[in-house]
C-alpha cells in the first residue's frame, strides 16, 4: 500500500497514526500464523492490540490470541494454552461477502430453486 493509502485508510493494515503510536508506546509480544502482530503498552500492560497483516478483520484473530487480547489469559498463548488436539479444526475467518460465503438452496446467488409457498400465507392489503 502506498503512503497515501496509509494516511487515509485504516481497513488495510495500520494507519500512520497507529504506526506512530505503536512505535512509541507499544512492545511487540508476538505474531500468529497469519502474520498478525500483537502488542501491549509499555507502561500499562493491560492495554493490548493487534496490527493485522492485510485486511482488518477481527475474525482473523485465532482464539488463543483473542483470549490474550481480551485479558482472559495473562501469559502468551504458547505458554498457557494446551496443545492443539487432532480433532480440532483450524479457525476460519468470516466469509460473509466473499465467494466462499454460505448460500443455502434457493438463496440469491445460491444453488437450486426457492421452495414454492404452501398457501398458508395471505398477503395483507389495505382497505
Amino acid at each position: 500500500m502506498g503512503m497515501l493509502g496509509k494516511i487515509f485508510t485504516w481497513w488495510n493494515g495500520a494507519s500512520v497514526g497507529t504506526d506512530l503510536f505503536t512505535s512509541r508506546h507499544g512492545e511487540k509480544i508476538g505474531t500468529d500464523a497469519h502474520g498478525n502482530a500483537y502488542y501491549r503498552h509499555k507502561k500499562d500492560p493491560k492495554r493490548r492490540w493487534v496490527i493485522y497483516e492485510g485486511a482488518n478483520d477481527a475474525s482473523r484473530t485465532p482464539p488463543e490470541w483473542n483470549a490474550w487480547l481480551r485479558g482472559t489469559i495473562d501469559e502468551l498463548p504458547e505458554e498457557s494454552m494446551p496443545a492443539r488436539r487432532r480433532f480440532q479444526k483450524d479457525p476460519t475467518p468470516n466469509l460473509t461477502g466473499t465467494a466462499e460465503a454460505y448460500r443455502p438452496g434457493g438463496a440469491l446467488g445460491g444453488p437450486g430453486q426457492r421452495a414454492a409457498s404452501t398457501g398458508d400465507y395471505e398477503a395483507w392489503t389495505p382497505e
